[in-house]
């Protein structure tokens, strides 16, 4: 079960997918391959590849010719694994979920698989070190919140971003824990454990890697393969999947998938991958990592995402928008010709960051992101007004938000010491006086003035009350 895109991407350069695969020795240009076989089989492919969502592909002769051929002959079935090992996924994981999107629009049919089974052995590929054990509670809270995730994203591609005038492939979301539950361990081991080799199994970077290092590698994850190599080759049997999408650092395990089925049916399958992304120092962004842009908004809201891309290095949207979003590759020319007329307005930046934003949490994400910016950083009354108390408490995540009955005659000096904003005492009122506390992105220098609905309460019951720079508290008010 893969466990793709660890992390985020920072930058591809216009030739990215120029990359190099190698396999028993022999090393290949994916995207040269694909330029010289005939356009008439090269389609989707070509286009990924012009957008860099696709790095490598296995075997060999993938890129070439067959698999060409094999997507022109009708409708295929493709998969991508995601480890449930934490409770959502995140942004360099969204990159897999778009290379399945592009494969959904042209009409093949994909498979998202959930490694509820897997996710307790942990996939071994980028790590150091082995992680945490989980328990199967955990797993499974988590498979359940990805799952939700997951569909969500589906379903605001299919309304927002899919062309309505071609028919989409169909979209299956499962857990390979279902397959794996009746399994007995010694039955596992004699079905599937035969077809493996040592020495195979040892060379692959993942192992080597972790071999060297002081910690070793466990048996538990050193079998990670092979119970990768079987989701393949049960998702082969039972959904005639021939095509498995991975990042960058997956190409060990769908090796190992394909040597499987190999031995196993004779039949032909391909890897793909994604490439990894990474922050603009080239770390790989991610739960290891931990600095994780989350897709859930529980964990990373969409304000907080969109200011993530909003806030790129400029030497990055471009290689951003052909990756992350789904504008034809003429109009994302347009965008960074505007840009390099008028920086200022940073454009590419905007549509990338509302384009991604929308895709992840949907139109109402977008609009809550927006209006989260305006209250931000453009001091905006209006937005304030229109905002939720979810919103509040995202764009506010430290700031207290404390329930208060309004009582008669409440003034503005009741209000801040009912929530410790300002100290007991002449101290607090002098801070008052000075002009020291903001209320609704408004100065007030009276104590004593009563609160005013509409500017001191906003229609929405809220008030926002700002101490200083940076201390801000979230007021909601009940009637009596």
């Amino acid at each position: 079960m893969a466990a793709p895109l660890a992390g985020t991407c920072r930058f591809l350069p216009r030739h990215a997918s120029c990359v190099l695969l190698r396999r028993t020795g022999v090393w290949l240009s994916l995207r040269s391959r694909i330029h010289r076989s005939s356009p008439a089989h090269s389609g989707l492919l070509f286009s990924l590849n012009r957008r860099g969502v696709l790095k490598d592909s296995f075997p060999e002769n993938a890129a070439q010719d067959q698999l060409p051929r094999l997507l022109q002959s009708g409708a295929q079935t493709v998969y991508c694994g995601f480890d449930p090992t934490a409770d959502s996924l995140h942004v360099g994981n969204l990159l897999a979920i778009i290379g399945l999107l592009h494969f959904r629009s042209a009409g093949h049919h994909v498979l998202a698989v959930l490694g509820g089974a897997t996710a307790q052995i942990g996939d071994p590929s980028g790590k150091t070190s082995e992680r945490e054990p989980l328990s199967a509670d955990t797993v499974e809270e988590n498979t359940r919140s990805i799952r939700e995730s997951i569909q969500r994203i589906f379903s605001n591609h299919e309304v927002h971003f899919h062309d309505a005038s071609r028919k989409p492939g169909t979209v299956t979301v499962l857990n390979n824990l279902s397959w794996y539950k009746d399994w007995g361990v010694v039955a596992f081991l004699s079905e599937a454990g035969r077809h493996f080799r040592m020495g195979t199994m040892l060379s692959r970077h993942s192992v080597q890697s972790r071999l060297k290092s002081a910690d070793g590698m466990s048996l538990t994850e050193f079998t990670y393969q092979v119970f990768q190599a079987y989701d393949f080759h049960h998702l082969n049997q039972v959904y005639g999947c021939r095509i498995q999408l991975g990042g960058t650092d997956q190409l060990g395990n769908l090796m190992s998938g394909h040597d499987y089925i190999h031995k196993v049916s004779g039949e032909e399958v391909y890897g793909l991958t994604t490439p990894l992304v990474t922050s603009s120092a080239g770390d790989k962004l991610g739960k290891t990592a931990g600095n994780a842009v989350w897709l859930n908004r529980d964990k990373t809201s969409p304000f907080e995402l969109y200011q993530f891309f909003l806030r790129l290095p400029d030497n990055t949207v471009e290689g951003y928008l052909k990756l992350f979003t789904f504008l034809p590759l003429a109009e994302v020319e347009r965008l960074m010709e505007q840009q390099r007329e008028d920086p200022s307005k940073r454009l590419a930046h905007k549509r990338l960051a509302a384009e991604v934003t929308k895709l992840v949490h949907g139109k109402e994400g977008l609009e809550s992101a927006k209006r989260c910016t305006d209250v931000l950083f453009h001091s905006s009354v209006q937005a304030l007004e229109e905002m939720s108390d979810e919103e509040l408490q995202e764009l506010f995540r430290e700031a207290p938000f404390v329930e208060l009955l309004l009582e008669p005659g409440t003034t503005v000096i009741d209000a801040c010491r009912r929530v410790n904003a300002i100290p007991e005492g002449p101290r607090g009122y002098q801070m008052l006086s000075d002009g020291a506390v903001w209320i609704n992105h408004r100065r007030t220098n009276k104590p004593e003035q009563v609160l005013i609905p509409k500017l001191h309460i906003l229609s929405n019951g809220l008030t926002l009350l700002k101490v200083g720079k940076r201390n801000f508290y979230i007021i909601k008010w009940l009637s009596l």
